[in-house]
């Protein structure tokens, strides 16, 4: 391990959810030396998050990405159902709930209810406003965006999202962090979407309204987005990967404050309300079975 990337780093990370976000981001931290702890909402939610972190953990072992054994990285990862688990002193506090509002301002007050005023507050949402989220916290200074993208481990991309009361200091901070885990940051201020999420469910629409008007199939749209313009997965396979349903909640978000060009096709809304949500349940645009 690179003990100068090491030291860069906050010795202990709070990380709030255990889904795919929450399991990479846990990893990511640990696999760097970070003392992780990773707060779900029940044993069973518990039990599930250890398993996508063992596995990626595994992955990454697999594939050479590991500096150490894989038992060494877990060991610096616990997975616990109470919030007053984690430690007080918690150098940065993750959360990485779902795409609600609601949700997050809850989650993001009891933490601040319980780790020292030290301790740096993040959310990884990939739309919702850091200064509206901020503003149900005592101190909105420490508070700040932190969108990692899918997958975490693979990943080399950080965006940092800074609302009017972030002090300086704190966005220092996380970009020295973001730098230790080996990936790029990028700063953006506060605003719907914010960078990457506007620009990236604005090109998934449109491919999803071309599906849905026959322009091309989804095979189609993909390679030409991927040959023709090089990037690393077409618009209707990103989605896939992202998850419809949260793909669709960005984009009524982002509809109702960006306006109609946001607004979600209803090619879309079908294959949400028929379970079609892409890989993770093994079919969205392609078949992931």
């Amino acid at each position: 391990m690179d003990a100068e990337k090491a030291a860069a780093l906050p010795g202990s990370v709070g990380v709030i959810g255990g889904g795919r976000m929450g399991a990479g981001i846990a990893q990511v931290f640990a696999a760097r030396g970070a003392e992780v702890w990773v707060v779900e909402s029940d044993d069973t939610a518990v039990a599930a998050a250890r398993e996508r972190v063992a596995a990626g953990v595994a992955k990454a072992a697999d594939r050479g990405k590991l500096s150490e054994e894989p038992s060494a990285v877990l060991d610096r990862v616990a997975v616990v159902a109470e919030l007053g688990r984690l430690p007080s002193e918690v150098g940065l506090v993750v959360e990485a709930v779902p795409e609600r509002a609601e949700s997050k301002v809850d989650v993001l007050t009891r933490v601040e209810a319980v780790v020292s005023e030290r301790t740096v507050l993040a959310s990884n949402t990939s739309s919702l406003s850091i200064a509206e989220l901020g503003a149900a916290l005592r101190d909105p200074g420490r508070f700040l965006g932190l969108h990692f993208f899918n997958p975490v481990p693979a990943s080399s991309l950080v965006e940092v999202v800074t609302a009017p009361a972030t002090r300086e200091s704190v966005v220092d901070t996380a970009r020295a962090w973001v730098r230790a885990l080996g990936k790029t940051d990028v700063v953006v201020h506060d605003s719907p979407g914010f960078a990457t999420s506007r620009l990236g469910v604005l090109l998934g629409l449109e491919a999803i309204r071309m599906l849905e008007e026959g322009v091309a199939d989804a095979e189609a749209i993909d390679n030409a987005m991927e040959l023709g313009y090089r990037h690393p997965m077409g618009p209707l396979r990103s989605t896939d990967l992202v998850g419809l349903d949260v793909r669709l909640a960005i984009a009524e978000y982002l509809h109702s404050t960006l306006g109609e060009r946001f607004a979600p096709p209803q090619l879309l809304r079908d294959k949400v309300a028929a379970g079609e949500l892409g890989r993770k349940s093994g079919r969205g645009f392609h078949d992931w079975s």
